[in-house]
């Protein structure tokens, strides 16, 4: 039987949560878990580390910046394992970003093959979306593409 109280190495760490040993020592570095040194100065991690990792892999498949994921884990009690309560919380709290990336996502399918809104592939068609270069005024980048609907120009 495992003794739940036993801290885990990095390299236990790392094995079982599927990640590698950089990436222990990169989710330290950034906050997203804490581990404590040992007597002799090795890093140790308590078992429910092992959650906040899954909870960070799911969230980075979901498209979840980094930045995003340590600021919800932030607002969690530490020194215990997330709760299905937590998750709750944390993918609550994650839908509208998920929504809002899905509409990104789906717009940028549905344009791709057309103008990309200007930024410019189509000598052809830009001369008909944006008559001397009257989007500029509107910013950098592709204008059109990063705008709900097309300005009149």
């Amino acid at each position: 039987m495992i003794d739940v109280r036993v801290p885990l190495s990095v390299g236990e760490l790392a094995r079982r949560g599927g990640i590698t040993v950089a990436t222990v020592h990169f989710y330290d570095a950034k906050g997203l878990i804490q581990g404590q040194r040992s007597a002799g100065n090795q890093r140790r991690y308590s078992r429910d580390t092992l959650r906040r990792i899954a909870v960070i892999k799911i969230a980075k498949r979901a498209g979840i910046p980094l930045a995003a994921i340590k600021a919800a884990l932030d607002e969690l009690p530490s020194g215990r394992p997330l709760t299905s309560k937590d998750w709750t919380n944390l993918s609550t709290n994650w839908r509208d970003l998920l929504t809002e990336r899905i509409h990104s996502l789906t717009q940028l399918r549905d344009q791709l093959d057309g103008c990309i809104g200007c930024g410019c592939l189509s000598m052809d068609d830009c001369p008909l979306r944006n008559p001397g270069d009257r989007l500029s005024s509107l910013g950098s980048g592709a204008v059109l593409l990063e705008k709900d609907t097309a300005p009149t120009v």
